[in-house]
């Protein structure tokens, strides 16, 4: 028996158990994972209250992690025992010792990038290629809005910017995010509990406005966010961590200057083993150039993921946070 979070009923962080589990066998396609270090992130909240439905329950939780391959289903050919893995989609169950899931999913680490460092940048940095390299492909010189810029996706977004000759405006909570934030690349921050938003995008750009909004709060930001476009100019809406955006009347688009809503995922562009190789050597590339590092700046044991879920959600944390099985 090994040990994994689950959850039979949706709720607080008190739902999450850690108990013992028996994991299947992989079956053909699939793979048996120990994982060696756990992957944090926003969208595991989302199942845990319900706001993205489990398939059923109960339930485990988790979508990213980092290890060792122990055992192979019938026809997995890319992959053998022993490989050092990584994956950020799948089946929920991540949250555990062992996690089986399909080899599709799984790309190989190579050896110079630790467990840690790929638990903690799978799903972020994924994320973040995704969005600045292929909904809106930044060329360089553009000036952008990333919101959350001291959080796990957004500290990847500002080195990820900053190397392409892209400057960061990134949105905060406190002066000691700002820091952060700048020290990972931002051009300029702004601290919205001080600030107002789309009057300081105003001022930075010359009411040039920008063209293009990366948005991780949802319900707080979607007006202010459209207010801080310049005409014809893209809000990427990819999170909810305030509550899902709701009830928008597609006018006001018009309205404020002719603009453009997406609402990606990374299932949406890591759709196939072929495009999954391709982001995740993308990703592995800055990260073995030491133009993107990770701060991984809090560990907690598996056992008490429901404590590092209320630090995540109330914003408590910066950069990544993982789980050590």
């Amino acid at each position: 028996m090994v040990k994994r979070i689950q959850f039979s009923r949706t709720g607080g962080p008190e739902v999450l158990e850690y108990v013992d589990f028996e994991p299947a066998a992989p079956q053909a396609g699939e793979v048996r994972v120990e994982n060696r270090a756990i992957g944090l992130n926003f969208i595991d909240i989302y199942f845990r209250t319900g706001l993205y439905p489990a398939p059923s329950l109960p339930s485990g939780l988790g979508t990213e992690g980092a290890g060792v391959v122990e055992a192979v289903g019938e026809g997995v050919t890319h992959l053998a025992v022993g490989d050092r893995v990584a994956y950020a989609q799948g089946p929920l169950g991540a949250y555990s010792q062992l996690h089986v899931l399909p080899a599709e999913k799984v790309v190989k680490l190579p050896e110079d990038i630790s467990f840690e460092i790929a638990a903690a940048s799978m799903l972020k940095g994924l994320t973040v290629q995704y969005l600045l390299r292929q909904t809106f492909p930044l060329e360089g010189g553009e000036t952008i809005l990333f919101h959350a810029a001291a959080g796990g996706v957004g500290s990847i977004a500002c080195q990820w910017a900053k190397a392409l000759d892209v400057k960061v405006i990134g949105t905060v909570g406190s002066d000691e995010k700002a820091e952060l934030a700048k020290r990972n690349g931002a051009w300029a921050t702004i601290n919205y509990r001080k600030e107002n938003v789309a009057e300081r995008v105003r001022e930075l750009t010359g009411g040039a406005m920008v063209p293009v909004v990366y948005d991780s709060v949802g319900k707080d930001t979607f007006t202010t966010s459209l207010d801080c476009l310049a005409p014809r100019g893209l809000m990427v809406s990819f999170g909810n961590a305030s509550g899902a955006v709701e009830g928008v009347n597609i006018g006001i688009l018009n309205q404020k200057g002719s603009l453009y809503l997406t609402r990606p995922s990374l299932n949406g562009y890591a759709d196939t083993p072929e495009r999954l190789d391709e982001m995740s050597l993308d990703l592995f590339d800055l990260l073995e150039s030491g133009k993107v590092k990770m701060d991984i700046a809090q560990r907690f044991d598996l056992a008490d993921a429901g404590k590092a879920q209320e630090a995540l959600a109330a914003r408590r944390t910066t950069g990544s946070t993982i789980l050590i099985p």
